[in-house]
């Protein structure tokens, strides 16, 4: 679950972002609309924690993780949240299937091969395990980025505009994915999109506008 109240950001020490609160229970999908630079992406962000709030606060799961240490936010992050960032971030060095174990690793977990394998199956691209991310379409990568967000079963995935580059069929296609994927594991999803097409789709809505 997560909750948040009275988020405010400050970028540049003079614009000041204010957003909305938040409910977003397990098993619950919430969409975030809104036009580019209203700070969808840095809602995401800050609920994802990969930034800090200028004030408020932010629960996942019970856990006020704005009074967390870096370290303690590290593991956190790892064990509670996946997230899918807009553009992929793969070790390009190493296997699909590697770059899941390392997830795995990073987040404190015992590395689970068969788990990791049975994930990519799950998703379509189980035979392309040991390839490396750098030989995969971009409908592949964008499977192995759902794949990595949820290896550790989280609490909560945060998608970053899944299907603003994708045309109709496929964004049916990713969305019924992230939606499938959220509930076998019972983690709240939130997508964070400009895409008017998922409107009809999620009648769990926040639009945000410019403050």
């Amino acid at each position: 679950m997560i909750e948040t109240k009275d988020i405010t950001y400050s970028y540049d020490n003079k614009t000041v972002l204010s957003f909305p609160d938040i409910i977003c229970k397990d098993n619950d999908i919430l969409l975030l609309l809104g036009q580019s630079g209203v700070g969808k992406t840095t809602l995401l962000h800050l609920i994802g924690g990969l930034m800090q709030t200028s004030s408020g606060s932010i629960l996942v799961n019970g856990k006020d993780m704005e009074r967390m240490s870096s370290s303690e936010l590290d593991h956190f992050r790892g064990k509670n949240i996946g997230i899918i960032f807009q553009q992929s971030h793969f070790v390009k060095s190493i296997s699909v299937i590697e770059n899941l174990l390392l997830a795995q690793s990073l987040a404190g977990k015992d590395s689970d091969k068969r788990h990791c394998q049975a994930l990519l199956d799950r998703l379509g691209i189980g035979y392309k395990a040991n390839d490396k991310p750098s030989n995969l379409s971009q409908g592949e990568k964008q499977r192995l980025s759902i794949a990595r967000a949820i290896v550790n079963d989280p609490k909560v995935i945060l998608a970053d505009e899944p299907t603003s580059a994708l045309d109709d069929h496929n964004c049916e296609e990713v969305l019924k994915l992230l939606e499938e994927q959220a509930k076998s594991i019972g983690a709240a999803l939130i997508i964070v999109t400009h895409d008017s097409r998922l409107k009809d789709r999620i009648p769990h809505q926040i639009i945000l506008n410019q403050s």
